[in-house]
């Protein structure tokens, strides 16, 4: 049964293989069950309900990849997504929990509706590639940020707005440790490396940093507190503009990039193309609609599936099994409850270093997209916004094209959210 509905044996791959390569991905990607609810609980979004949608939403999300796409990609709520979500949008900008769940929801119907219509190719190919290229190296960035200020390495100042913690207190040394040591593992091609390094120093945290243990298993929290929550009416209220448009933009070319880059990968590309994207793109967006319900920030393919694939994972078989090991994760609630913020942000850290790679991918000789792109990614960790920084660098991208006389290779949907970002900053402000 089995081999005809995921096709095994014409995709050269056993159950065997697939359950490994499940388990394989699972573990390069279950650091989310214990960053996701420390990040958004600095939201002030119930921890223990975030534990449960986190694991439900990922295994919602990889369920849908596997049994509708057929493609071994995990999915989960998205790193960079949940910091916006909650460093930006709700901290930074005053929007209450509620709202912003109720903005990922309408991002991911949107995301739905470009992918039914076949809007979405329309789209990314309209957006430069030194744009999306720069959304990307920011979004590295402003993880970067909030991974060392969660760790005390990075603090505020008055005098120069940021500076440099005490680095001889427990928490940045057990953060630096942990950072080198995730490092030291995946350079390794240890599976797992972020997930060890964090839970190394949740051990060390209960010698040296006062931690207390609570246990490993129990039943699952309740889902109640996040359980249906969303606002959508309030995140209308709040401005598509500023929310939505940056939730959707991102879940976009992330999906996108990540799905092309794992089949490529994979051997799943034919003629250069997925034959199942629209279906692929459609669990994923799916995914980010029941995520909203459940509780938590977007949810996204996962560039660690990569992993899976390296061992030999090559149908939806995969996915399944990293569905069914998300669910089997509801039950460890007291363990994620005790990793502590200086535990996270060593893998926080980590992502941010991975995610600065694509700066080599801009065309630099060419300022007209290499200035944009610049500013785009300085922006958003500069301003605490991801919002601000694709804003300022779109507008830059248009402006420079015009004045240099090479407007006609600027595509309209550019022209269209530039124009947005200016009426928005000439009648509404920042």
């Amino acid at each position: 049964m089995l081999n005809n509905y995921f096709k095994l044996q014409e995709s050269g791959t056993t159950v065997r293989t697939e359950v490994i390569a499940g388990l394989t991905t699972f573990l390069t990607m279950a650091y989310i069950i214990f960053v996701n609810p420390s990040i958004l609980g600095d939201a002030g979004v119930p921890k223990d309900a975030v534990f449960v949608a986190t694991c439900l939403a990922a295994a919602i999300g990889s369920l849908m990849m596997g049994l509708y796409a057929n493609y071994p990609i995990g999915m989960a709520p998205g790193m960079g997504l949940n910091a916006y979500f909650a460093y930006a949008v709700v901290l930074g900008m005053g929007v209450p929990w509620q709202t912003a769940l109720g903005a990922v929801f309408i991002s991911g119907c949107l995301f739905i509706l470009v992918s039914v219509f076949g809007l979405r190719a329309m789209i990314v190919s309209g957006i430069p590639h030194s744009l999306r290229t720069a959304i990307t190296v920011g979004l590295g960035l402003f993880l970067g940020l909030i991974a060392l200020k969660s760790a005390g390495i990075v603090v505020a100042s008055p005098a120069t707005m940021v500076t440099a913690g005490d680095l001889r207190s427990a928490p940045a040394l057990m953060a630096i440790i942990g950072f080198l040591l995730i490092v030291t593992l995946d350079r390794l091609r240890v599976r797992g490396a972020i997930l060890i390094g964090m839970m190394a120093i949740t051990v060390a945290s209960f010698f040296f940093g006062g931690n207390t243990f609570k246990g490993i298993v129990s039943a699952p929290p309740s889902l109640a507190p996040t359980l249906m929550q969303l606002d959508i009416g309030g995140a209308i209220g709040v401005g598509i503009l500023n929310v939505v448009l940056v939730f959707f933009l991102v879940e976009l070319f992330d999906a996108t990039g990540t799905l092309m880059g794992v089949a490529s990968r994979a051997g799943l590309l034919v003629d250069g193309k997925m034959e199942r994207l629209n279906r692929a793109l459609l669990a994923d967006s799916a995914a980010i609609v029941a995520g909203s319900a459940l509780g938590t920030s977007s949810t996204t393919a996962y560039i660690e599936s990569a992993a899976g694939v390296q061992a030999g994972g090559r149908t939806g078989l995969t996915a399944v099994v990293i569905a069914l090991l998300f669910l089997a994760c509801l039950f460890i609630s007291p363990l994620a409850g005790v990793v502590p913020a200086y535990a996270t942000a060593p893998a926080l850290l980590f992502v941010a270093c991975l995610m600065l790679r694509d700066l080599g991918n801009i065309e630099w000789e060419e300022t007209t997209e290499s200035i944009p792109a610049a500013v785009c990614a300085v922006s958003i960790p500069f301003t605490y916004s991801i919002a601000h920084g694709i804003a300022f660098g779109f507008i830059t991208y248009a402006v420079l094209k015009l004045l240099t006389g090479k407007a006609r290779e600027v595509k309209p949907i550019v022209w269209i959210i530039a124009a947005a970002f200016t009426f928005k900053y000439a009648t509404i402000g920042t």
